[in-house]
């Protein structure tokens, strides 16, 4: 079962011309001919997206209390062969989506509680529960970064990403307790989601041993288009970033 969630409407497009922090992108409006500074909710490097002329579509808010009235939602691919979407929010949207359709094989059998519950010293994305009383905690994962059709992740050093995975392992030792890491591809040309160690070796390493101590490592891949985001099927995840 396919599912799809949307982007907000009348996207406008635009040029990426720099990008002076982690959450501002400069751009020029065409069809304006306006200058503008948007919101960038992707705080990653994203080294490869965001290089100068590249097509970057931006969503308009009338809140007058922002301090920029746009938003990045999706940049055009280098190859011009798709998008790559920079909307932090649509992954945990289409993983929700995901377990309630019971796309993912692996988590069939688990039915979804809520959002955003604490557990430990952390929020997790997800709970869900089995009919013989078990529960699981999710963390959700955005995939911007691809190589040759495999995903990598992530494309920053994230010590707060390394935290989750090692608490997840922590979670797996409890009584009547599972945890799944699952990633979703901001993008359609990823087949496959490995750590990117030459990036972040804390996060490879916290992957690698989540893995041994029975967290389900699981992705899905996503199509992005200017109207939203679908999930197309279940990819593989390895630990090892040499696959």
């Amino acid at each position: 079962m396919r599912t799809f969630t949307s982007f907000p409407e009348n996207l406008i497009r635009a040029k990426f011309i720099e990008r002076p922090n982690r959450f501002i992108v400069k751009c020029h409006i065409e069809e304006s001919n306006e200058l503008a500074e948007a919101h960038l909710p992707d705080p990653g490097r994203l080294l490869e997206l965001l290089v100068p002329d590249t097509v970057i579509y931006l969503s308009k808010s009338d809140d007058p209390k922002r301090k920029t009235k746009y938003s990045a939602v999706i940049i055009e691919r280098k190859d011009g062969a798709g998008f790559v979407s920079v909307n932090t929010i649509m992954p945990n949207k289409l993983a929700e989506l995901a377990v309630k359709n019971r796309v993912l094989d692996s988590l069939k059998d688990w039915n979804y509680i809520r959002s955003e519950f604490t557990k430990g010293k952390s929020r997790w994305d997800m709970l869900l529960s089995s009919n013989d009383g078990r529960q699981m905690a999710v963390e959700v994962k955005g995939v911007s970064l691809a190589e040759e059709g495999k995903g990598l992740f992530p494309d920053a050093v994230t010590k707060r990403g390394a935290k989750h995975v090692r608490e997840l392992a922590e979670i797996t030792l409890e009584d009547n307790w599972e945890s799944a890491l699952i990633f979703v591809t901001q993008r359609s040309d990823i087949a496959s989601v490995s750590p990117a160690e030459h990036i972040d070796p804390e996060f490879a390493a916290a992957l690698s041993e989540a893995d041994k101590a029975g967290v389900h490592l699981l992705g899905l891949r996503s199509e992005v288009t200017l109207r939203g985001m679908e999930i197309v099927e279940e990819i593989p995840v390895s630990s090892k970033s040499d696959q």
